[in-house]
């Protein structure tokens, strides 16, 4: 008798673990202003979508996108990352959601700003693919959190 594993549950608890501390290492990174660093686990060919929706193609542009900003606006930043949920699709893709509350910034991409006081707090999205044991991210996106409304008078 074959029994079909196909739609049996996978026990993503070392993956989880692995994602989680891919997450940790790119905090960091940032926290180093390492761009270098912060890019290592992303693929040649991925795409990144930044808070103001500029799309980044592969690795290099992704690299040398972060190390200008790690040497202007972010340079004295530092980032608390917090993993919201991981999901798996299929065995071999997963998908990674963050929150990043960023501090000690000097500045802001136009059109962005604090969602609070002196905090920039952002969702970040990952997709990301196991290859040769190992994850990899290959496309992810950064949206900046509004501050909420004022009260009307």
């Amino acid at each position: 008798m074959l029994v079909s594993t196909a739609c049996s549950p996978t026990d993503h608890a070392q993956d989880e673990l692995e994602l989680r501390q891919l997450v940790k290492a790119q905090t960091e990174a940032w926290n180093a202003h390492d761009a270098t660093a912060w890019t290592r686990d992303f693929t040649d060919d991925a795409d990144f979508i930044n808070i103001v929706g500029t799309v980044f193609q592969g690795h290099a542009e992704i690299e040398t996108r972060h190390a200008a900003i790690f040497a202007s606006i972010f340079k004295t930043s530092h980032a608390e990352v917090t993993v919201r949920e991981i999901r798996f699709p299929s065995a071999d893709i997963a998908v990674v959601d963050t929150v990043h509350e960023v501090t000690g910034h000097t500045g802001l991409p136009p059109g962005v700003q604090n969602t609070e006081e002196g905090l920039l707090r952002t969702q970040m999205r990952y997709v990301l693919t196991r290859t040769q044991k190992q994850w990899r991210i290959v496309a992810g996106q950064n949206t900046d959190v509004k501050p909420a409304p004022k009260p009307a008078p």
